[in-house]
């Protein structure tokens, strides 16, 4: 899967809080951006902490674990979110929680075995470590756990990494929706035959991995396979990560669009 993540979690001035404003939201009286939360250490920190670890058997004997932050509803459809490079760190289970805060339950999964990386070598040495067999147990695991404890209908949501495994999720699993942040879309027509989910992609045009040409390739794989109308695809003029506020090609505006674009497309087809 997506093997380059063009960002450094260090290397970004975060957005100051003041004193006030960070004792109010952490008492829960007051709501701030989700931006500023994910770029403040702290602040995602104490966001995370929120919801739950749960365990999993898979069927190949493995016991993983993912975050579950519960929607009020217990009915609710959920959202399996997949984690960068990174690891399941914070900032995935801030999203998490932002996804639960709209009505649907969600379940940030581990494909790396609770390690979690601080800089580009851990996280490449972590990815390369990923067996696809296991990966894919893993996500079907999941799939089955999300399938009984909610209203049946089930969403991956993933960046970069996370993003191609987002995809696979689609091919190997009955799913409801998938949507892909930046990630590896390799797929040849023979494979997209077994698409049936709806898919939304969003990518960077200044994307120097996951960029225009093997996006378009991956449309002509799709017109080819008869699949082309499951794919929605928004395009941003910004560079790799571009949703990730901890990294240095961070654009707020396009992150935001492509959040509610991202929460108009599981409404639309969880609800």
């Amino acid at each position: 899967m997506c093997d380059l993540e063009n960002c450094d979690p260090n290397d970004l001035s975060r957005p100051s809080v003041s004193p006030t404003d960070r004792r109010l939201f952490l008492a829960g009286a007051l709501a701030l951006p989700l931006a500023t939360i994910l770029a403040n250490v702290d602040l995602a920190e104490a966001q995370a902490a929120k919801g739950v670890s749960i365990k999993q058997t898979t069927a190949d004997g493995r016991t993983v674990s993912a975050y579950f932050a519960e929607a009020d509803k217990k009915d609710a459809p959920v959202v399996i979110l997949i984690h960068e490079w990174w690891g399941l760190n914070d900032n995935i289970k801030t999203m998490a929680e932002d996804i639960r805060a709209k009505g649907f339950h969600a379940i940030a999964i581990d494909l790396f075995n609770g390690s979690v990386a601080s800089n580009r070598d851990e996280a490449k040495t972590q990815t390369k470590a990923v067996k696809a067999s296991e990966a894919n147990a893993t996500i079907a695991a999941w799939v089955d756990w999300a399938k009984a404890n909610g209203n049946g209908k089930v969403a991956t949501l993933g960046w970069c990494f996370g993003g191609g495994w987002s995809l696979s999720a689609a091919l190997n699993s009955k799913l409801d929706a998938a949507v892909i942040y930046y990630g590896r879309v390799t797929a040849n027509a023979d494979s997209l035959q077994k698409l049936n989910a709806p898919l939304l992609g969003h990518f960077g045009t200044l994307d120097k991995s996951i960029n225009p040409e093997m996006v378009g390739a991956f449309q002509k794989n799709l017109a080819q396979a008869g699949k082309s109308d499951l794919m929605t695809t928004h395009w941003y003029t910004a560079g790799h990560a571009f949703a990730n506020p901890t990294g240095g090609r961070y654009d707020e505006d396009d992150a935001a669009l492509a959040w509610a674009r991202t929460h108009t497309f599981l409404t639309a087809h969880l609800r």
